[in-house]
């Protein structure tokens, strides 16, 4: 008899407990106010000579997450645009579960590394990025961010640290990185918030770089210029506006003008997707999906214009466990479970559009992919 209670007492308590957890994943349900019209762009040929090479991050970015953004959007994204998709494999080193500069470092610089390191190799020898590689060929190259350029991913192509949470010495490679064209937020890393007492806007202007603090200093300044525009990172997109698309235009127009025909390369970083994911806040988070895929729309017509820009977009990692369990694609509204507040190793996709943009199909390593991108910049 004793037992026979003991067994009510314990499933009543697993019954509790399992309600308690599925009250707790609620679905939640979001329809964004913003829809758009995508842009209706040609690709060019193929096996057009590739002069530049634009490679676009969203960060914590699967298919799931673009999938909830397609909804929202009642049923058409820029990403429709793109012929050529592939799957990428994200786990790092030491690690099932990659971070963002593990994930990073391995498209910057094609190479798997160890959790945390950046623009390292396991060994912490440092690794040249597919940024490097075009400087030295006389390339222009550029980094534009909606995080903070203390965050992972922009370090992962422009600086060197074996921890990433080492930002005061991060924010300092930056003076010495050669990137032309590098904007996103992040004020506080370069000064106010350094253990060390060095500002590290004055360092990068003694090195030639106009450091500007708005938009409308980035906007009238030419290369080498450093725009950080915000304390931390961007104002988030349901409050930024077109910030972040008017970084990106300001960037392909300068780079391509000083650049020519030699051409250049350029990431781009849906940053605070991953942000947002983290926190399980499906309305920002997707928020700042869609603006990242009209940021897409953006690049696309511009490399359709000029028909010589092969354009790849991915992912580092995906995050957040996401899964679309109820929704209206006319209404564009979605009902999503979060099972989790961290990265998972899903793997993520791999999008590419222009010439060379064939070469973009399977599943690889997120590493291959790296050297993918970067032997098409020769």
């Amino acid at each position: 008899m004793r037992k026979t209670t003991l067994f009510i007492l314990a499933a009543a308590a697993l019954v509790v407990a399992c309600k308690g957890k599925k009250e707790e994943n609620k679905l939640q349900y979001y329809a964004t106010p913003n829809p758009y019209e995508i842009v209706d762009v040609e690709m060019p040929p193929v096996d057009n000579e590739v002069r530049n090479v634009i490679i676009m991050i969203g960060d914590g970015m699967g298919l799931e997450q673009v999938s909830c953004a397609w909804v929202l959007n009642h049923g058409k994204l820029n990403f429709d645009n793109f012929p050529y998709i592939g799957l990428s494999r994200t786990y790092c080193t030491d690690a099932l579960i990659t971070d963002s500069g593990a994930g990073g470092t391995a498209l910057a610089a094609g190479q798997k590394t160890a959790e945390s390191h950046v623009g390292t190799a396991a060994d912490n020898s440092d690794l040249e990025s597919v940024l490097v590689k075009a400087q030295q060929l006389g390339k222009k190259t550029g980094v534009a961010v909606t995080c903070h350029l203390a965050d992972a991913t922009p370090c992962d192509f422009c600086c060197h640290n074996e921890y990433r949470y080492n930002q005061d010495d991060l924010i300092a490679d930056y003076v010495e990185c050669g990137v032309d064209y590098i904007t996103g937020g992040g004020l506080d890393w370069f000064t106010v918030n350094r253990k060390d007492g060095r500002d590290i806007t004055k360092e990068m202007a003694a090195a030639g770089y106009t450091v500007a603090l708005t938009e409308e200093a980035l906007m009238a300044a030419e290369l080498p210029v450093i725009g950080i525009l915000a304390p931390d990172n961007l104002p988030v997109a349901m409050e930024r506006g077109d910030l972040y698309r008017h970084t990106v235009a300001r960037g392909l127009d300068i780079l391509s003008r000083e650049s020519g025909e030699n051409g250049f390369v350029m990431m781009l970083e849906g940053s605070c997707i991953d942000d947002w994911l983290h926190g399980n806040d499906i309305a920002k988070g997707m928020e700042e999906l869609l603006d990242f895929d009209r940021t897409i729309g953006d690049v696309l017509k511009w490399a359709a214009a000029d028909g010589h820009t092969l354009v790849v977009v991915t992912a580092d990692h995906n995050t957040g466990a996401l899964t679309l369990q109820d929704g209206d694609l006319e209404k564009g509204e979605i009902g999503v479970f979060f099972a989790s507040d961290s990265h998972n190793g899903i793997a993520v996709p791999v999008y590419a559009w222009g010439p060379g943009s064939d070469k973009f199909t399977g599943i690889r390593e997120n590493d291959e992919w790296g050297r993918i991108i970067a032997s098409f910049v020769k």
